[in-house]
């Protein structure tokens, strides 16, 4: 608190919670303490910037008075957000039963001999959304994307999308396995499938050799059953 001969003025310091694109406020309240009427008058460098409400006025004897300064939306950040912005509040006393509409800029002037009480107030910006602590119960290597996923954060997507990366590879890997596999039983039925063939060549020029004279019944028969299961085998494979 700042306390002059005329007024208390609380807080010092005009401290703006500071977003991009948005209107931030904050409020002065200005307690007189004389048992006269107090006449007061905000001034800033950049009057452009701020809108305050009200900016001059009258407190009356032990009264309060609640300033509102609003900073207009900003389309960038200051570097390291310091803020070179400065107000002056003046007051000096007033006839009694004055009210807003009897001051003047004249009433704020030091030539003519009156007493002007002057303070001056820094701008300071404080982060919007600050980040929160990190808890002290984390487990190590444990990242905030994780915890925002636990929370219901927007984080869940990435969480998604890295779980599924991870698990495409698996599927990716069963797949290989199951044609793999496949592969190898293919394999293994046209090498019995040529076995079979082979086996029955040879019966065939046996068979030919004792019996030149023709073919038997029986020979027929086996030939027969050997071409049903060759056909079997190279069906299934």
């Amino acid at each position: 608190m700042s306390s002059g001969d005329l007024l208390n003025i609380q807080p010092t310091e005009l401290k703006f919670p500071f977003e991009l694109k948005k209107q931030s406020s904050c409020s002065l309240q200005l307690t007189n303490k004389t048992n006269e009427y107090v006449a007061f008058k905000v001034k800033t460098t950049n009057p452009k910037k701020y809108c305050v409400r009200p900016n001059t006025g009258i407190v009356l004897p032990g009264a309060t008075c609640d300033v509102t300064v609003t900073m207009q939306a900003q389309k960038e950040a200051p570097q390291d957000m310091q803020c070179k912005d400065k107000f002056l509040l003046q007051s000096v006393t007033a006839p009694n039963g004055a009210t807003g509409k009897d001051i003047t800029p004249e009433m704020f002037n030091k030539e003519s001999g009156k007493v002007v009480e002057e303070f001056k107030l820094r701008v300071i910006y404080i982060p919007a959304n600050p980040p929160s602590p990190v808890p002290e119960g984390s487990e190590e290597g444990s990242s905030p994307r994780a915890s925002g996923v636990e929370n219901g954060n927007p984080g869940t997507s990435l969480f998604d999308a890295v779980s599924r990366s991870l698990e495409e590879p698996k599927e990716k890997s069963e797949a290989w396995s199951m044609v793999s596999k496949l592969t190898e039983e293919k394999n293994s039925a046209v090498q019995q499938n040529q076995k079979l063939r082979q086996e029955l060549e040879l019966m065939r020029k046996e068979i030919s050799k004792n019996r030149p004279g023709g073919v038997s019944f029986l020979f027929v028969v086996v030939v027969g059953l050997l071409g049903l299961l060759v056909g079997f085998l190279v069906k299934k494979s």
